[in-house]
């Protein structure tokens, strides 16, 4: 669980603290010094990094034709970096990565928002998302790459449906969507049955 002090200063202020906390779930890692290398889709063991120099340095060695993701958010090492000297230790600062991070991931969540048609509907929302953070693992939507994709700009509507627990999420506008309460009389049901015939009476 991230704490809402770090996601409040550090993520990206366009995506909603929720949806930090759900990509970061998803996607991330408790530790901020937690680096993953794959090559040629195979994952390889590496020794655990004690402080942020020994995490870099694993960085710094495994760049070259392995996939490198490091930190809170996992994030693609070497993404705009020419070479790896420019690998820096603020790539395992907790606020740093998440910045960074939930960054790149706002973008990717504009670019699938693009492709969906920028839907504004509560029941599209978690699907975009889905695909946001499948598209996040893997490094591309519709066989493009994400993270070198252009930004397309743009707000994303973020509507998650809350858990049934009866409460509306209120927008920022301080509106709830729930309907207001009318008390329901009988006869207002639509449908309505004979019952009389029941147990063979007539």
């Amino acid at each position: 669980m991230l704490d809402a002090a770090l996601i409040k200063e550090c993520a990206d202020p366009s995506l909603k603290p929720a949806i930090v906390e759900q990509f970061v779930q998803a996607v991330g890692s408790d530790d901020p010094l937690a680096i993953t290398v794959k090559s040629g889709g195979r994952l390889i063991l590496i020794p655990k990094p004690k402080t942020p120099e020994e995490a870099i340095k694993i960085v710094r060695e495994n760049i070259a034709g392995s996939i490198v993701r490091v930190g809170l958010t996992q994030i693609p090492a070497g993404i705009g970096v020419k070479d790896a000297s420019e690998m820096k230790v603020a790539l395992v600062d907790p606020c740093a990565n998440l910045r960074m991070g939930t960054a790149m991931f706002a973008k990717i969540l504009r670019i699938v928002a693009k492709w969906y048609g920028n839907q504004t509907r509560e029941e599209v929302f978690p699907q975009l998302l889905d695909d946001a953070i499948h598209a996040w693992r893997t490094g591309k939507f519709e066989g493009e790459s994400v993270f070198q994709a252009e930004d397309p700009g743009g707000a994303v509507v973020q509507r998650l449906a809350l858990e049934s627990d009866g409460v509306a999420e209120v927008e920022e506008g301080g509106y709830s969507e729930m309907p207001e309460e009318h008390p329901i009389k009988p006869d207002d049901a639509g449908i309505r049955i004979d019952l009389t015939r029941i147990g063979g009476q007539k």
